[in-house]
C-alpha cells in the first residue's frame, strides 16, 4: 500500500513524456533508481560533470563592462553546480576567486578589503554588498563627475594625463604605459601613482586638482590651501620607483566648484608633491 502511495506522488511529479520511459517499473524505488541514473548519472558521470565544472570555475573572471551583480550570478551558479555534484564548495574558496578575477578598476578596493577584513569569515554576500557600494562610486552621473573637475577645459588643454580632449586621466589610452603605481610596505600605505608628463605650468598644477583611482588618500603639496591642518600627522608615501615622501601634515581643503565651496576633508599634506591628487575612493 505505501509503495502504490510513493509511486502515486512519483507519476504526479513527472513529466508524461518522461513517465512513458518508466510505467514498466514494477515498485516505487525502482522507479527513483531509473530517476537518478537518468537525471543524476552514476559515479563515473558524477565526476566527469565536475571536472568539467572546476574547468569552467578555474577560467572565470569578471568581463570588462560587466557589474558585479552579474558576475556574482555567474561565479554562484558554478559554485552551487559543482556543489550539487559533490564538491565541498567553502564560502572562503568563493570569496578568494572573485576577489582575484575582478576587473583592474576594482584593484584599490580588494586591497582595502584585504587589510581590513578577515576573508576566511567574509561571507559572499558581505563582499557582494561591499563591492556593489563601490561600484556606484564608478558609475555617478556625469555631471558629478563633471563638478569634481576642479580645471576646466578652457583653462586647461588637457584632463588629466591623456593628451588630447574628451576623456579623464583614468580612461586614457596612454595611461597604462606611463604611469608607475605605488607599492605595498607594511609601515606604508598604497597611496599615490606618479606621474612623468603632467603639464610643466606651475600654476597649473597648483590650480588643479586630478582624479585618481589608484590613490588612497587626498593629496596637496601647497599648504596654503588648507583651512584646517593637525601639523603633528606623520606618515610617508612610496612610489613605484621606490622613492619615498614625507607627509607632514593632515586636514581640510576647501575648494571652489562652480561658485559652490566644498571642502574636501583629510587630505594629506605633502610638501613634495607637485600635483594635487583626488582620490575617487574616498569621495
Amino acid at each position: 500500500m505505501k509503495d502504490l502511495k510513493v509511486k502515486n506522488y512519483l507519476f504526479q511529479a513527472i513529466d508524461r513524456t518522461i513517465l512513458e520511459q518508466i510505467l514498466e517499473k514494477r515498485t516505487a524505488k525502482q522507479i527513483w533508481d531509473s530517476m537518478k541514473k537518468k537525471f543524476e548519472g552514476n559515479a563515473r558521470v558524477k565526476r566527469s560533470i565536475l571536472q568539467a565544472l572546476r574547468r569552467d570555475f578555474e577560467v572565470l573572471e569578471m568581463k570588462v563592462g560587466e557589474t558585479i551583480t552579474e558576475y556574482f550570478t555567474r561565479v554562484m551558479a558554478i559554485a552551487n553546480k559543482m556543489r550539487s555534484n559533490g564538491e565541498n564548495m567553502k564560502e572562503v574558496t568563493i570569496v578568494e576567486k572573485i576577489l582575484r578575477t575582478l576587473t583592474e578598476k576594482f584593484n584599490y578596493v580588494v586591497v582595502s578589503i584585504e587589510e581590513s577584513k578577515d576573508i576566511d569569515t567574509l561571507s559572499v554576500d558581505e563582499l557582494q554588498s561591499s563591492l556593489v557600494v563601490h561600484e556606484q562610486k564608478f558609475i555617478k552621473p556625469n555631471r558629478e563627475e563633471q563638478a569634481l573637475k576642479v580645471s576646466s577645459e578652457n583653462s586647461f588643454g588637457t584632463r588629466g594625463r591623456g593628451r588630447g580632449r574628451g576623456h579623464y586621466q583614468n580612461e586614457c589610452p596612454l595611461w597604462d604605459k606611463e604611469v608607475n603605481y605605488a607599492e605595498f610596505d607594511e609601515e606604508e600605505e598604497i597611496l599615490l601613482m606618479s606621474y612623468d608628463d603632467l603639464p610643466q605650468n606651475n600654476s597649473e598644477q597648483e590650480e588643479a586638482w586630478f582624479l585618481d583611482s589608484g590613490c588612497s588618500n587626498h593629496m596637496c603639496g601647497d599648504k596654503s590651501k588648507f583651512s584646517e591642518m593637525d601639523e603633528i600627522f606623520r606618515h610617508s608615501v612610496k612610489l613605484g620607483n621606490n622613492t619615498k615622501m614625507n607627509v607632514l601634515g593632515k586636514g581640510n581643503v576647501k575648494l571652489s566648484i562652480n561658485g559652490v565651496t566644498h571642502v574636501i576633508q583629510d587630505v594629506f599634506y605633502v610638501p613634495e608633491l607637485k600635483n594635487n591628487l583626488l582620490s575617487i575612493g574616498q569621495l
